[in-house]
């Protein structure tokens, strides 16, 4: 398996280690839950340097790019982020990346660590505007520090007023600790808790950890596991690549239509097959839910109406730590998709009752 700057120091702290997307990761620490409301309340470290970079320069990179993508490049500026999936041929998503612009003619995106190796052939394949693409995944490690308290945290290691970095917005700037001045440190987060993801190189990576937590250890800062990110980013009712997304299920099925742009004259992939789903609706809808009855859904489950017609699966599902209830996603018939709607998730064989609602399922300050 492979391993991050960070994988020694969590093996020392005693974290639960399981292989994810080849790489030696954790998954708890002191345990989901405990981790999820540190997140919540305080402030975690994720170690996300499995997610993979790829870089898209030169003069030919926005058109390339216009077609690659689902949503609109050209209105991104320098300094700001984007969410944006690339589409196959068929109105699928090979991924859903977050691209940054980081100078003219200079973008990077950031990448599923799952699909690195896919979406990098994929883009390479397709290249026909010939823009020059690097692919830097081994070379950055990322830091996603989460949480009310994170930019106190932080503020004590630049000289950066990470107040003005709006979400989805990024500086380039020193931090202590990293011996160098071209940090990346951007404002996008999967846990809408607030905070900061720190991109830099590998070599620095320990001593940037050991600062981030000196300076956090006034505030409880914890190191935190896959674990957490998942029920933290499932109580945003925010998509995991492999789960809520994949190749077969598109953009509008998704309710990511904000971003598919039809912009005109970008002439995107299965730009017709998306347009039409749009004008003329799809076969299904991805849904929040939440559990009426006691019982936890799970990736995988059914889900029936009331006369125990399937009329949908879960893609992702969780006791919610802070709702104290099952929640979770799933694709069903639109006739079933409008809020308020009741459906029954199969739970061993039982159907408990769950009612159709839109995320998030957590209650935000």
């Amino acid at each position: 398996m492979k391993k991050t700057p960070f994988t020694d120091i969590h093996i020392a702290l005693g974290a639960k280690m399981h292989e994810f997307a080849g790489y030696n990761m954790p998954i708890e620490y002191s345990g989901i839950i405990d981790e999820h409301m540190t997140v919540c309340k305080g402030v975690g470290v994720f170690d996300v340097s499995h997610m993979g970079e790829i870089w898209v320069k030169g003069p030919r990179a926005l058109p390339f790019l216009q077609r690659m993508l689902s949503n609109d490049v050209a209105t991104l500026e320098i300094g700001k982020a984007q969410y944006t999936a690339i589409i196959n041929d068929q109105g699928g998503i090979v991924d859903d990346i977050i691209i940054y612009h980081y100078e003219p003619y200079k973008y990077m995106l950031v990448v599923n660590a799952s699909n690195i190796e896919k979406d990098w052939k994929w883009l390479t394949d397709h290249n026909e505007e010939l823009a020059d693409l690097e692919n830097s995944s081994d070379t950055i490690a990322q830091l996603a520090i989460q949480g009310p308290k994170a930019l106190a945290t932080l503020q004590k290691l630049t000289k950066i007023d990470l107040t003005m970095i709006p979400y989805y917005s990024f500086v380039i700037g020193s931090l202590k600790g990293s011996g160098l001045d071209s940090v990346i440190i951007s404002n996008t987060g999967y846990t809408g808790a607030g905070g900061f993801e720190l991109y830099f190189y590998p070599e620095y990576g320990e001593d940037i950890w050991n600062a981030i937590f000196e300076a956090g250890e006034e505030f409880g800062i914890k190191p935190i596991g896959l674990g957490a990110r998942d029920t933290l980013r499932l109580e945003m009712g925010f998509c995991l690549y492999g789960n809520d997304l994949d190749h077969t299920t598109t953009p509008i099925e998704a309710g990511l239509g904000w971003i598919t742009k039809f912009t005109e004259g970008k002439n995107f992939t299965a730009r017709e097959i998306l347009e039409k789903q749009k004008q003329e609706g799809v076969n299904r809808k991805l849904c929040g839910f939440k559990m009426q009855e006691k019982g936890i859904p799970r990736h995988g489950y059914d889900i029936v109406n009331e006369n125990n017609e399937k009329i949908g699966t879960v893609t992702s599902g969780t006791m919610s730590p802070t709702a104290k209830i099952g929640i979770g996603l799933g694709y069903i018939k639109p006739e079933y998709a409008k809020l308020g709607t009741s459906i029954f998730i199969k739970v061993r064989e039982k159907n408990l009752k769950a009612e159709v609602v839109k995320p998030p399922f957590r209650k935000l300050d």
